[in-house]
């Protein structure tokens, strides 16, 4: 049987988060660990009720099925999930079918299809949503993400945005995923940074040398806190928080939504004046 580790994470509100120390802005918004051999690692954020996941598996079968924390007979009774492989091939096995699944590409699977089996040498991150209908199962190979240049050079931000689990190209209850790459020699995401109070957001950075790091910036525009985050590391973004970062090297981050608006323009921005 697959060992599955689910850690509760309580929402809070930016008043009391003004007072956290480093250690407990971690243990509220930082998630260290997501890929361990044969196990799935979970958390169950109250933020739009959004799981954050890894499972990998070490040459078996690693099985995603009930989760006590749901309450329900099967993780996805009542769930989405969106699965992106970020390392070697790997298989995804959900109602009858068996997905082949090339690093940088996504699985999206709807509600009610029952158990998921995690197979190869894959590294699986997951996201995962309440859902109120069943959306068809999509496989989204690296050609059908849809790519959206932003940044330059000069201001070390050059990167390209890559939409997979979206509305125009997906049909989901909620649940947004994609991911940013970044250019040579940049280093920023995103300013002006923003927020958006109807939807939550979640980050997992990957791709980073041994020793880099990025400084994830949250917290309200006036009242900013910073992680530092290592490689193959997430960090749950509340919707009241900015979510901006900076990397003493390359990286490349996974980037998941879920909350009332789909519509990945849906920003409030927030002037560098007034950033503090």
């Amino acid at each position: 049987m697959t060992k599955v580790n689910c850690e509760l994470r309580y929402a809070t509100d930016p008043k009391s988060a003004k007072g956290f120390d480093t250690q407990t802005i971690r243990d509220h918004f930082h998630i260290s660990t997501l890929f361990v051999a044969d196990e799935i690692n979970m958390t169950y954020s109250m933020y739009d009720r959004l799981v954050i996941g890894g499972a990998m598996s070490a040459g078996g079968d690693v099985v995603l099925e009930k989760v006590a924390e749901t309450g329900t007979d099967s993780f996805l009774e009542r769930r989405e999930i969106g699965i992106l492989n970020i390392s070697e091939t790997g298989t995804v096995s959900v109602d009858g079918e068996t997905y082949t699944l090339e690093k940088g590409e996504f699985l999206y699977v709807g509600m009610g299809a029952g158990p998921l089996t995690f197979s190869g040498n894959g590294k699986f991150y997951f996201t995962s949503a309440p859902a109120h209908r069943t959306c068809p199962t999509r496989h989204l190979k690296i050609e059908d993400g849809k790519r959206i240049a932003m940044g330059s050079p000069e201001g070390a931000n050059e990167r390209e945005i890559i939409q997979f689990i979206v509305p125009d190209l997906v049909e989901t209850c909620q649940l947004c995923m994609g991911y940013t790459q970044f250019k040579p020699g940049s280093v920023w995401n995103t300013m002006p940074c923003h927020t958006h109070d109807r939807r939550m957001e979640a980050y997992m950075y990957f791709e980073l040398d041994d020793d880099a790091k990025v400084f994830h910036f949250m917290g309200e525009g006036q009242e900013t806190r910073h992680i530092v985050v290592g490689n193959e590391e997430a960090v749950i973004s509340p919707p009241w928080s900015i979510h901006a970062g900076a990397g003493t090297g390359a990286y490349t981050f996974c980037w998941a939504m879920a909350g009332d608006n789909q519509t990945f323009t849906d920003m409030d921005f927030i002037e560098m004046a007034d950033l503090r």
